[in-house]
């Protein structure tokens, strides 16, 4: 059976050997490599540009992209019919083709987070494992962890003024560093797209800068939905006095802190959510405009066959009501976790539409594939390939970021009070 034969649907005249190749990872390809980019700027902006504000929330979106980096090209690696060959990007890096450069920029941008991960807990490491160092009878628990954290220290012990302040300034070159990198890591992959020129709907220059501002929005939701949880668990926890810290804070107090980060938030997801729905309704009324010799084609996909999924999921319930909902004044909560459920999703649609929207219609011109996503699967074709994979993919980084939490404290109490 050829590859993409159980999931499509033809419609009036296509070629035989056309089918939707590309499915739901490589939806999920640039949705999670988004989150990636996304959740770093939203560090930089305290980092960089000093908004101190976003000072509790810059820690947390840095381990959390840390977090998603290692799940960024795991849809590609599932979507290969030879998993292992996925190495080869890594091994092999080099220029003549946008997919075998993912290697170079996913390695920069991994070398440039962890190196600033480093230089932001390098204190914290050495404070766990001094003391480790000195006990005498340890414990085999104690000595696992005396090995982990002087193996983080890198040998370095030294937490003088000096030293920290050195600290400080690479941190802030190195998240300026990373800012134009991690656009680049996003950004390639609507160059993906937008240069493949034998497909009318991504052939435009627009498609880099549109994956890049998408990327930022979803990343910041996805910290401030992550932040809420982690808040709201913390909270619970304080109720039923089940949390110990040296500075512990009550349940009002937690709650203080997560919503003014969150409204302060709130207003850079806003201002990156205009430029983002301001450039695809830009891209969509050039193409109008222009009318190409390809616009019958799109025009019959963009305004009938996808009607409902860009202009009602989209653009209404992904775009349009976030936007009202975090705009009125007085924000809570609940109303900022239903705006960023909104929000992800609509980004989420907004690569659907790309991606599977871009292989709807016949190179011929005069026919239609529709897109089935595999629910419950078969075989393991229909799993990684189907709801079962894609969830599988989304799950993964809150899982790393959970255990990443354990060696990078996300919340500083000591220096909150």
């Amino acid at each position: 059976m050829v590859h993409g034969e159980v999931w499509t649907l033809k419609e009036l005249f296509t070629y035989p050997n056309e089918y939707i190749y590309w499915s739901i990872q490589i939806v999920m390809y640039p949705f999670m490599t988004g989150l990636v980019a996304g959740a770093f700027v939203l560090s930089s902006l305290y980092h960089v540009f000093g908004i101190k504000q976003l000072k509790d929330m810059a820690r947390f979106a840095l381990v959390f992209s840390f977090a998603l980096l290692f799940v960024a090209p795991m849809p590609i690696v599932m979507h290969l019919q030879h998993p292992f060959r996925g190495i080869n990007i890594f091994m092999t890096p080099h220029f003549t083709s946008a997919i075998a450069a993912f290697g170079i920029v996913f390695s920069t941008y991994g070398a440039i987070v962890a190196s600033e991960l480093w230089f932001i807990y390098r204190k914290h490491f050495v404070e766990i494992a001094l003391p480790l160092k000195e006990k005498q009878d340890k414990t085999l628990s104690e000595w696992f962890k005396y090995l982990v954290f002087c193996a983080l220290t890198l040998g370095v012990y030294d937490i003088s003024e000096d030293s920290l302040k050195r600290d400080e300034k690479a941190i802030k070159i190195l998240a300026g560093l990373g800012i134009p990198v991690a656009c680049f890591l996003h950004g390639y992959a609507g160059f993906i797209f937008g240069s493949v020129k034998a497909n009318a709907l991504w052939m435009t220059p627009l498609m880099p800068v549109i994956f890049i501002m998408s990327a930022i929005v979803s990343g910041i939701a996805l910290c401030m939905l992550t932040y809420i949880l982690a808040m709201e668990i913390k909270k619970f926890l304080a109720s039923r006095k089940k949390i110990a810290y040296t500075h512990p804070r009550t349940k009002e107090e937690i709650g203080g802190v997560e919503i003014n980060v969150i409204k302060m938030t709130a207003k850079y997801l806003l201002l990156f959510l205009i430029f983002a729905i301001s450039l695809e309704l830009l891209d969509l009324i050039f193409r109008g405009y222009t009318a190409v010799k390809s616009w019958d084609v799109l025009r019959s996909v963009i305004y009938g066959k996808d009607f409902t999924n860009i202009f009602i999921l989209q653009y209404t319930v992904g775009n349009l009501i976030p936007f009202i909902l975090l705009l009125l004044p007085n924000l809570t909560i609940r109303r900022a976790v239903f705006a960023v459920i909104l929000v992800l999703f609509g980004v989420f649609m907004m690569r659907w539409n790309v991606v599977i929207g871009g292989q709807a219609f016949s190179l011929t011109f005069a026919g239609y594939m529709h897109y089935h996503l595999p629910i419950i699967p078969h075989n393991w074709e229909t799993f990684k390939e189907g709801f079962g994979g894609a969830l599988s993919i989304f799950i993964m980084p809150f899982v790393l970021f959970w255990i990443f939490a354990k060696i990078f404290p996300v919340f500083d109490y000591k220096e909150s009070h």
